[in-house]
C-alpha cells in the first residue's frame, strides 16, 4: 500500500509539472517552479522590475509563460567558436588578414 501511495505522489507531481507547461498564465508559485527560482529571488526580480509580471488587483502576481520564456532566453552568450569566427570575420573585413 505504501508503494502505491508513493507512486501516486510521483504521478501527481508529474501532472502538476505538465500543467505548468500547458498554462499560459502562471501564478507566483507556478512561476517559481517553472523558472526554478526561490520565492525570495522571484520577489526581488518583480520588485526591481527585472522580470515581466502582472498585478491585476494590486496584490497577487501573475506571469505570462511566453514572456517568461522570452526573458529566460535574453542576454545570450556567444560560444567560443562564434567569438573566434566573429574575430576572424572582423579581421578579414578590415583587411588585416591577407589571403
Amino acid at each position: 500500500m505504501d508503494e502505491i501511495l508513493e507512486r501516486l505522489k510521483i504521478i501527481e507531481a508529474h501532472v502538476l509539472d505538465r500543467n505548468i507547461i500547458v498554462k499560459n498564465v502562471l501564478t507566483f508559485n507556478e512561476a517559481c517552479k517553472f523558472l526554478e527560482l526561490s520565492q525570495s529571488h522571484l520577489y526581488k526580480l518583480t520588485s526591481t522590475g527585472t522580470i515581466p509580471h502582472y498585478k491585476p488587483n494590486g496584490k497577487k502576481i501573475y506571469f505570462n509563460r511566453a514572456e517568461l520564456e522570452q526573458w529566460l532566453l535574453s542576454n545570450r552568450v556567444d560560444s567560443q567558436d562564434e567569438i573566434e569566427q566573429q574575430a576572424a570575420d572582423y579581421l578579414i573585413k578590415k583587411g588585416a588578414v591577407k589571403l
